[in-house]
């Protein structure tokens, strides 16, 4: 994988970003023989969407609307997307590729789940004809195309954060880590970019692999840790992503902290941004969603059409099966309550209204979010 020109690219605006791939075109521009194949296939294609869980706010309020938004486009309103959520069920996915086998989808687009156990899934599509486009993580088998954000240098963000947020008081006491779940692969890239930033300048007192990146495991985590370590000990939390922070926030406060230590998070959900505004969660990692989902519909309607996606793939990545796989790497943004306005509220992610509840409202203020 390239991550030396990913993360030369993080300073991008998303909106630069969106822009760029709107620029890489539809089928119809793209010049790789879509008079041939794309006259064969059509615009009456239909996409199998398939989503790992509903728990976290991004699958459901973003990727899946946006994702539908966008084949809607690249086909003139005829491509029809099928849409399945897992429900954090690695087994109920794979039920779900049969399905979309079954009902003769085009093209598949897939968030594992479980990146190891959806392989065979994969595979069976493959062998019905449906290429695969892997979304948001790298599932295994062959996969034909890719699309994410630099993940390692998402763990980057988040570690230079938290130690800028710590300053000369980086060694006073120990750190918690607490990384996602070990069947998303994201997961240990997150832990890996952090890692780098965190070895050798921080004491690292407890680490935690959180099952199913449910908040719940979080919290029971950070309680484990605060008995283990001492409430006073504890000087900063790394916790890879919002869902996760907010488990842990409640754990702190419950184990008697007079004041929160900095905790990272990722994914900019609501709850996140308005911890950020009230000064209980550091920052987080806003991923600009728009221009993720416009690269894995673009692949998605190429391949049904039975095109290639260098016109719009960026860089060439490696999973454990599959070598070379043309993927789009998105940059990421540090958010922290000094750039809300320039990041998610001028994307539209958010309005002032929705993160300024009145329960909200004197910290907007503070902070001239108004």
């Amino acid at each position: 994988m390239n991550t030396s020109m990913r993360r030369a690219a993080v300073a991008v605006a998303a909106t630069t970003m969106a822009v760029s791939l709107a620029a890489c075109g539809s089928a119809k521009e793209s010049g790789e023989g879509t008079k041939e194949s794309g006259a064969a296939k059509g615009d009456a294609i239909k996409v199998g969407l398939l989503l790992p869980e509903n728990q976290t706010a991004r699958y459901e309020k973003f990727d899946r609307p946006l994702i539908e938004k966008k084949v809607s486009e690249l086909t003139n309103g005829k491509g029809k997307v099928e849409y399945a959520n897992a429900k954090q069920d690695a087994t109920l996915q794979t039920q779900q590729i049969d399905t979309m086998i079954t009902n003769k989808v085009d093209v598949l687009i897939v968030d594992a789940v479980d990146s190891k156990a959806i392989a065979g899934g994969v595979k069976k599509a493959k062998e019905a004809g449906i290429p695969v486009v892997a979304f948001d993580r790298l599932a295994e088998g062959p996969i034909d195309a890719y699309t994410s954000f630099d993940n390692e240098e998402v763990g980057h963000v988040q570690g230079k954060a938290l130690l800028g947020a710590l300053g000369d008081k980086a060694k006073d006491g120990q750190i918690v880590m607490m990384n996602g779940a070990i069947t998303d692969p994201n997961a240990a890239l997150f832990k890996k970019g952090a890692l780098a930033e965190l070895k050798g300048k921080v004491n690292i007192g407890k680490e935690y692999d959180t099952k199913e990146w449910k908040p719940e495991n979080a919290n029971a985590n950070m309680e484990a840790a605060i008995s283990a370590l001492g409430k006073d000990e504890i000087i900063g939390v790394y916790s890879a992503n919002d869902g996760m922070a907010g488990g842990i926030i409640t754990a702190l406060k419950a184990g008697g902290f007079a004041k929160l230590p900095p905790v990272t998070g990722q994914d900019a959900e609501l709850a996140g941004v308005q911890r950020i505004v009230a000064g209980e969660q550091y920052m987080s990692v806003y991923k600009p969603y728009a221009p993720e989902a416009a690269a894995a519909a673009e692949m998605a309607v190429l391949l049904a059409k039975g095109e290639k996606v260098t016109s719009v793939a960026q860089a060439d990545v490696d999973s454990p099966t599959t070598k070379k796989i043309p993927a789009v790497l998105v940059p990421v943004v540090s958010l922290t309550k000094d750039n809300i306005k320039d990041t998610v509220i001028k994307d539209g992610v958010y309005t002032v209204a929705e993160i300024c509840t009145p329960k909200y409202k004197a910290a907007c203020d503070a902070i001239g979010l108004k």
